[in-house]
């Protein structure tokens, strides 16, 4: 019996996986290895890993297909992991749920940072997985968001950027510091994008409670939730 942390690798390259298999291994994880598409669903229902590191090209199914099955049933932390650095692979991996996204070539090492980093994240959830504001209640472990006990339907950008503001009501945060949060994997995006954001997130409110003034601008700096 062990109480160690399981990682499940998605990963068709065999050196690729052996490598990453030894170096979390050696920082005391667990490890699987699935080299195709395929079956991680299934297998993830079964066995419920801690976190999945998931590669976007796969033989059958491939990472974005796999990704967008998982968070249909699981909020399992998920690292997309690829040779490919386009923009819309990047948006389209982040918007479909994955948590973080490391491009090849890659230091193992700092997989392993990442995968420490998202499991400490994810425990601090489980301890306390619901805050409440102004009528919004922001459940991390279930990715859930409801206002006045209306459902929020929101892209897990939106998610966090709602779960930030909520979580320090009054406070103003900068367009730094929301990118900081809202974009996981550290990748550079213009002030617009959080604007734009913003503007998805304020249309949703008002949609479903008929107000959109919970969200306010403050000029030159940032937002904050009334």
């Amino acid at each position: 019996m062990t109480n160690r942390s399981l990682v499940l690798i998605v990963e068709d390259e065999p050196k690729i996986a052996h490598l990453l298999e030894d170096y979390l291994r050696q920082s005391q994880y667990e490890t699987h290895w699935i080299a195709e598409g395929d079956g991680v669903n299934n297998w993830c229902k079964s066995n419920n890993p801690d976190i999945v590191l998931l590669d976007l090209m796969l033989p059958g199914q491939d990472g974005l297909t796999v990704c967008r099955e998982l968070r249909s049933h699981s909020q399992v932390p998920i690292i997309m992991v690829t040779a490919r650095i386009d923009e819309i692979d990047r948006l389209l991996g982040l918007e479909l749920g994955a948590d973080d996204y490391i491009c090849k070539p890659f230091s193992p090492r700092e997989v392993v940072a990442r995968v420490k980093a998202l499991l400490r994240r994810a425990e601090m959830t489980k301890a306390d997985p619901a805050t409440a504001s102004r009528g919004i209640v922001i459940d991390d472990e279930k990715f859930s968001a409801t206002l006045d006990d209306q459902a929020l339907d929101l892209t897990p950008v939106e998610f966090r950027l709602l779960a930030l503001l909520a979580s320090q009501p009054g406070r103003v945060f900068s367009r730094d510091q929301l990118m900081n949060k809202i974009y996981v994997d550290g990748r550079v995006v213009s002030d617009r994008t959080v604007d734009s954001h913003v503007k998805n997130l304020r249309q949703k409110i008002q949609d479903t409670v008929g107000s959109d003034d919970l969200i306010r601008s403050i000029y030159g700096i940032g937002y904050k939730l009334e």
